[in-house]
C-alpha cells in the first residue's frame, strides 16, 4: 500500500513539473474592420492573412510582437551581450 502511494505521489509530482504551454508566434496579423478592433496574429504567410480578411473586411500587417527563430538564436549566441529584457 505504501509503495503504491509513493508511486502515485511521484507520478503526481512529475505531472506538476511539466513545462507550461507557450503561445505560438506568427509573423502576420489580420486586423478586422468589425468595429471591435479584433485581431488575429496566427498567420505564417501574408497570403493566409489576406485570404482570412477577404470578404469580411480588414487588412493585414506584420506582427509587432513577432520574433523569428533566427533573431532568437542570434540574440542567444552573441557572446558577451545580455539583452536588456533578460536583465529586468
Amino acid at each position: 500500500m505504501r509503495i503504491s502511494l509513493f508511486i502515485l505521489g511521484v507520478f503526481a509530482a512529475l505531472v506538476c513539473f511539466e513545462k507550461p504551454a507557450t503561445a505560438q508566434n506568427y509573423p502576420w496579423c489580420a486586423y478586422y474592420d468589425m468595429g471591435t478592433g479584433a485581431t488575429n496574429c496566427g498567420f505564417a504567410i501574408s497570403q493566409q492573412c489576406l485570404a482570412a480578411v477577404s470578404g469580411v473586411g480588414g487588412n493585414c500587417g506584420p506582427n509587432p510582437a513577432y520574433q523569428s527563430c533566427q533573431d532568437h538564436i542570434r540574440r542567444l549566441s552573441t557572446p558577451g551581450v545580455i539583452p536588456i529584457e533578460e536583465l529586468l
